[in-house]
């Protein structure tokens, strides 16, 4: 089952970025990941607005790999650094599809 990362990132200090950038994504490819989005064009269409720089939304084949990803000994350094220069929230989701499982979503 695809599973997805976003990250939403509030970059404070950018000195981490250049570095991160031209090394992360061949460890998202290597756990047979795939950048869908990375962009600082974000725009809030409803609800109160966070204060985010970026986001980067990843696809990877299944939870188990984008775990391997986020738990690579080899991305530590650079996590390391992008927390030190932002406040950043990465999260996992799956593609799972909630209708027809609950009653006030049917299936369509």
């Amino acid at each position: 089952m695809t599973a997805y990362v976003i990250g939403d990132i509030k970059v404070k200090d950018d000195k981490w970025v250049p570095a991160y950038a031209a090394s992360v994504h061949d460890l998202v490819h290597k756990h047979g990941g795939k950048y869908l989005a990375r962009s600082g064009n974000v725009k809030t269409l409803e609800g109160k607005p966070l204060d985010t720089s970026l986001i980067a939304i990843m696809a990877f084949p299944s939870a188990k790999a984008a775990e391997a990803f986020t738990n690579d000994p080899q991305y530590a350094p650079f996590v390391a650094e992008r927390q030190k220069g932002s406040d950043s929230r990465f999260q996992l989701i799956d593609d799972t599809d909630l209708a027809g499982t609950i009653p006030y979503l049917p299936k369509a």
